[in-house]
């Protein structure tokens, strides 16, 4: 029995974005790469279902929720100038959340130790009332309140390996103790978000950790410093089930961001988490996937991922 799994359904290609980074072409180049390696057959594939409205409450405004269903069925092409839509976008977005709770459900169910979910349109940039930078709904932090209300997972830990700082991811947690965020990104840059001194408000104060780091930083000191910070929020947090939004853009080819890294640091930085995983909460990781927009290397990089989590 394959102890990792995969979310995936075609439905992931109906939202179209025409010519722009985030595509369908970049799950189909995830695809390809893991069926030629042979990690596909060796991963157990669930199918998503659909959030509901209800469901995406547990985060979002019913403003929100309610202006990105009517741009989408009126036909507009975007809810922002980064931001595309077409008629079938609201569905899809529900399913890219709805399959993060059934890879939740999966891990808890203990039918798998973990799962990887390839889904599309991406979210940690998404608030609770705004959509933006790619993202609808954020799935992310919707996969955190699910498995907090639906599985009694009282402590959720979120990993953000994106090279943009997850800035709606934060926001919603923010003042929240209960989850805590850690973020890993280029500094500065897009979206502005992410300093060192963002540690949360509140009861949620100590409860976010951001490594901001510049460009210029060589492979071997990201990973570095990202394993050295997970170190440190597992010595003061210990978390009943880990989130990952998994971000490749910070490869250093990617054309909308790049971090030097290469595909083997997100199998060292992934390993890391999955250490992390096994001495606080039994190994329970979802990980949901966010940018990388290099369709020659996205694969490699998703397979590295992968490769860890099947450890």
């Amino acid at each position: 029995m394959p102890t990792t799994g995969i979310v995936y359904s075609n439905v992931y290609l109906a939202h179209r974005t025409g010519d722009h980074p985030e595509c369908p072409g970049r799950l189909l180049a995830i695809q390809e790469r893991l069926l030629r390696s042979g990690v596909w057959e060796n991963l157990r594939i669930f199918t998503p279902r659909g959030a509901d409205v209800e469901d995406l409450r547990m985060v979002h405004t019913e403003e929100h929720i309610f202006r990105v269903q009517r741009f989408c069925h009126e036909g507009r092409t975007s809810l922002d100038p980064d931001t595309v839509v077409c008629p079938e976008s609201f569905d899809v977005a529900r399913a890219a959340v709805g399959g993060v709770f059934v890879a939740i459900d999966q891990v808890m169910l203990r039918e798998v130790k973990n799962v990887f979910c390839m889904v599309r349109p991406p979210g940690h940039h998404a608030t609770a009332s705004e959509a933006m930078g790619f993202c609808l709904f954020n799935n992310v932090a919707l996969g955190a309140r699910y498995a907090q209300r639906h599985h009694a997972c009282s402590k959720v830990l979120i990993v953000d390996l994106d090279a943009h700082h997850g800035n709606g991811t934060q926001a919603i947690f923010y003042d929240d103790e209960s989850v805590f965020y850690f973020s890993m990104h280029r500094f500065p840059f897009y979206p502005g978000t992410g300093r060192e001194e963002e540690r949360g408000k509140g009861r949620g104060a100590g409860f976010t950790r951001n490594c901001p780091v510049p460009v210029t930083l060589d492979r071997a000191a990201i990973v570095s410093v990202f394993v050295r910070a997970l170190d440190e929020v597992a010595k003061v947090f210990v978390p009943d089930f880990v989130l990952v939004s998994a971000g490749f853009d910070g490869y250093a080819g990617d054309p909308i961001a790049g971090l030097n890294l290469e595909p083997t640091d997100f199998r060292e930085m992934t390993a890391a988490i999955v250490e992390l995983a096994a001495t606080s909460c039994s190994g329970r990781i979802v990980s949901v996937l966010e940018g990388g927009y290099d369709l020659n290397s996205l694969g490699a990089c998703v397979e590295e991922h992968l490769r860890a989590l099947m450890e």
